[in-house]
């Protein structure tokens, strides 16, 4: 049986060269075509694709806020953003959206191909550079993760050091900024350090700059 696929794109010659790109393969069957995002979403709710290949930037509604139309009103269709975005916030965005493959106009039409037989199996599809991002975007999420978990144990003063020293404040100057000794501050800075798994101040100033920490206002 078929494959069967909808296009939406709102470039006619685009959707002209996909569709006939498509009806090539035996395996293969374009059902429809919409040139925008509103009347992809309508055509993927009468026509039910099996494939809903959407373009990321069209008008009325783009590609996003298709696929998520599309997948909560019918989840079975599976999605695949085809785009000349090479952008890491919309790759991670469509993802989100519920997309099962994001394919760069610019690729090879065989990784179409590909994409579109592995979703219609119910798998995803990534491209090798696409797989390294989300590794990326993992490593970078497991690096923070225990760091935040000991940021929500600090105690309010605590807070109140860090933000100081993301300031570029000495012991002394937190010290007489906020009336303590300076051992007292050196104990707190000693804490949170414990707290965060960091080691060295210069460590706590860029946590403290990343995860734009700052001293509550007055």
């Amino acid at each position: 049986m078929a494959i069967r696929v909808l296009i939406a794109d709102d470039h006619r010659i685009v959707r002209t060269g996909i569709r006939s790109f498509l009806q090539s393969q035996d395996d293969i069957e374009v059902v429809g075509e919409a040139g925008d995002g509103e009347e992809a979403v309508a055509l993927a709710g009468t026509l039910h694709p099996d494939i809903a290949i959407l373009d990321v930037s069209m008008p009325r509604i783009g590609g996003l806020e298709a696929t998520r139309r599309i997948k909560a009103a019918a989840p079975e269709v599976h999605v695949l953003m085809l785009t000349m975005y090479e952008n890491e916030r919309f790759f991670s965005e469509a993802l989100a959206a519920g997309a099962e493959g994001y394919i760069l106009k610019g690729a090879d039409p065989e990784e179409l191909l590909v994409a579109i037989r592995a979703a219609a199996h119910g798998e995803a599809y990534l491209s090798p550079d696409q797989v390294q991002r989300v590794l990326a975007q993992y490593r970078r999420w497991a690096d923070r993760e225990p760091h935040l978990a000991g940021l929500a144990a600090l105690s309010a003063r605590e807070h109140e050091v860090l933000a100081l020293i993301a300031e570029g404040l000495t012991g002394k100057e937190i010290a007489a900024r906020l009336s303590l000794s300076p051992n007292t501050v050196e104990r707190h800075c000693t804490n949170i350090m414990n707290k965060l798994g960091l080691h060295r101040r210069a460590e706590l100033i860029r946590f403290a700059l990343r995860e734009g920490i700052t001293p509550a206002d007055p």
